[in-house]
């Protein structure tokens, strides 16, 4: 009836490295338990999963995809080392990662690539299930468990059954046995997502052995459970055609047939069902548009898969959901928020989609640098993190923006609130990038003056979050420099820029925005255009995404001009423009984040180098006179080209 995930596997181009093959590992590499890793296995008991002891198990879950894909490796590897990923897993409070792969992925002409072999000597000349071998035995060194999806049979995208004509029914099962028995004593895989996303042609319970998923599921099940009785068998939904049932859902997400017709393994206590739910930044649903939205989705997740748990027949991991934006004001961000309420009272087990930046309608908790983590997100998903064994405590993430503004020996500095943050470090610099010395600790509103500088001198800050489980990591740096005779207001509307990719060669134009209102009256988004100058580079068509805005994602719009007659680094404009809903700037306020990205129909690529808007080392808030803001028409802040 539709199809739900039609950007969301979209990927961005990759690096290629060659990558030489021959470096093996002994047979038995991935049998063994991996130091330091948990003991025991999971089991079920009625809606909960328990350890051998029978305690409750805690899972703060993410997906890292990659290794279904024709690069056979989890992506990010040719950006940063394998082993600073799962360290930032494990200090973010994640302790079980969702691993996707493909069928293909085993066969012999499949090799590893994209694997930058400077930072990643060890993965060279790896297979690719060598290199999900050293996947598990590093994750297991730091006490983090992996549930294996496979994804889809071959590289190239989903397929609705689980079978097709290159990959049978057969090979699915005996893929899923090689990996039961290869990690049979090793505590760090404990389970196996069957098939990623039924959908489509496939049903549940009309006893059809070509697309009842439930009698498939079945089957592959038990075969998983002949060679390693301890994996939980984890079974995703379908899309719609469920006996005695009506109603279409998300692929994976319908989970009606449980009812009449739940899974029947050979090992009890073993089945874990897990649906997938996105929101309208995915696909356009009815529900989005009933009038009681957000207050309808409790009840439509109740029926097609939250009673599972309520009913306590069996427990429920929501194996992926996920969205670019996280605010209280867009469809998107209400549903998404709302979801994680709905995790949060139904005690469900979840799993984050996804690690990766390069999920097209989705993002990540990772920005477009592989490096920065996603704040406004991880704050949103701080109501489900669950403390860990090992002392692991939610510190608060920092504030996700700071801007400064430059007084008479004096910088303003203000900033967005952090969840759950006690109160702030404000920290300054005399270089970019520190080393930062604390010049304020303890404060509890989301602005201070710094007082007493010198003027004519650039000043570097940053702001840090705390509570009772300590101090957050440090928010972007803002730069300012104090000039004598300013009042800390140099316009009323100042437009501040940063660059989310310092790379100039690239698919994607991306870019952050704030607005500032240093005014004595309130500023209307809606009678402002702000604009963003860039060269084309070629014919194509152009496109305009919203990642972020603080205003409401929804409220945030985007068109395409040319600049005529061209200029150096300037043929074409891109003018962003607000809605009514996204209210005004309070005199003293600012916009917050608005965070942008612009491609290429065709997606090939720009040369940002010479742009005029384009600034590599902008990685914090400063003013920019290359952007322009333009309120009723007038120009009121930066220059033309």
């Amino acid at each position: 009836m539709f199809n739900p995930k039609r950007g969301r596997r979209r990927l961005a181009p990759l690096l290629a490295f060659a990558v030489a093959l021959g470096l093996s590992f002994p047979a038995g590499s991935g049998e063994s338990a991996a130091a330091g890793a948990p003991t025991g296995y999971y089991h079920t008991s009625g809606n909960r999963i328990v350890d051998s002891n029978g305690d409750p198990a805690i899972f703060n879950g993410i997906s890292w995809f990659g290794f279904e894909t024709s690069n056979y490796s989890p992506h990010g590897l040719w950006a940063r080392s394998l082993d600073s990923y799962l360290d930032e897993i494990k200090n973010r409070g994640y302790n079980l990662i969702r691993l996707p792969f493909s069928s293909q992925m085993f066969d012999p002409g499949s090799t590893v690539n994209s694997i930058n072999a400077v930072v990643n000597p060890d993965l060279v000349g790896l297979t690719p299930l060598q290199l999900m071998d050293k996947v598990v035995q590093e994750a297991g060194e730091r006490g983090i468990q992996i549930f294996l999806d496979r994804h889809r049979p071959d590289s190239g995208g989903q397929s609705e059954l689980w079978y097709t004509a290159q990959y049978s029914e057969q090979r699915w099962i005996d893929d899923w046995k090689m990996l039961a028995a290869r990690y049979a004593n090793n505590p760090t895989v404990i389970g196996a997502d069957l098939h990623n996303e039924p959908h489509g042609t496939a049903t549940w319970g009309t006893g059809d052995p070509g697309t009842d998923w439930r009698l498939a599921a079945e089957r592959a099940g038990n075969a998983i459970l002949s060679v390693n009785p301890n994996w939980l068998i984890i079974v995703e939904g379908i899309q719609s055609n469920v006996r005695g049932q009506t109603g279409s859902y998300w692929w994976g997400g319908n989970l009606k047939g449980v009812r009449n017709d739940p899974v029947r393994l050979n090992v009890p206590n073993r089945v874990v069902y897990s649906p997938h739910d996105y929101g309208p930044g995915v696909a356009q649903q009815t529900w989005f548009e009933d009038p009681s939205f957000p207050n309808n989705l409790p009840a439509l997740w109740d029926s097609y898969w939250g009673y599972i748990s309520k009913e306590n027949i069996a427990p429920i991991l929501v194996g992926e959901f996920g969205g670019r934006s996280v605010d209280a004001v867009s469809k998107e961000g209400r549903w998404q928020n709302e979801l994680v309420d709905y995790i949060q009272a139904n005690d469900l087990y979840w799993a984050y989609w996804c690690l990766n930046p390069n999920s097209g309608d989705t993002g990540g908790l990772l920005l477009d640098d592989w490096t920065t983590w996603n704040a406004p997100k991880q704050t949103m998903l701080n109501r489900i993190m669950k403390p860990l064994s090992g002392g692991w405590q939610s510190a608060p993430q920092p504030p996700s923006s700071l801007t400064a503004t430059a007084g008479d020996a004096k910088a303003s500095l203000s900033w967005p609130a952090s969840g759950g943050a006690a109160s702030y470090n404000v920290k300054r610099a005399a270089t970019s990038g520190g080393p930062y010395a604390t010049v304020a600790s303890g404060v509890t509103a989301t602005s201070y003056a710094d007082t007493g500088l010198a003027n004519g001198t650039t000043y570097y800050y940053v702001v840090s979050a705390a509570n009772a489980a300590g101090e957050g990591e440090n928010s972007p740096e803002a730069a300012v420099t104090p000039q004598a005779g300013s009042n800390g207001s140099p316009g009323s509307l100042v437009v501040q820029y940063k660059a989310n990719q310092p790379n100039p060669a690239g698919n994607q134009i991306t870019a952050q925005f704030n607005i500032k209102n240093n005014g004595a009256s309130a500023a209307s988004l809606s009678g402002l255009k702000l604009r963003y100058y860039f060269t084309k580079e070629g014919a194509a068509g152009l496109s305009f995404f919203v990642d972020y805005a603080a205003v409401g994602s929804s409220n945030v719009g985007g068109a395409f001009a040319a600049v005529s007659p061209a200029k150096p680094g300037a043929d074409t404009y891109l003018e962003i423009s607000f809605g009514p809903g996204a209210g005004s700037i309070a005199p003293g306020g600012q916009s917050g984040d608005i965070q942008i990205r612009a491609a290429k129909t065709d997606w090939s690529n720009f040369d940002q180098s010479d742009d005029y808007s384009f600034l590599a080392t902008q990685s914090s808030y400063a003013d920019w006179t290359h952007a322009t803001l333009y309120e009723n028409g007038a120009l009121v802040w930066g220059t033309e080209p």
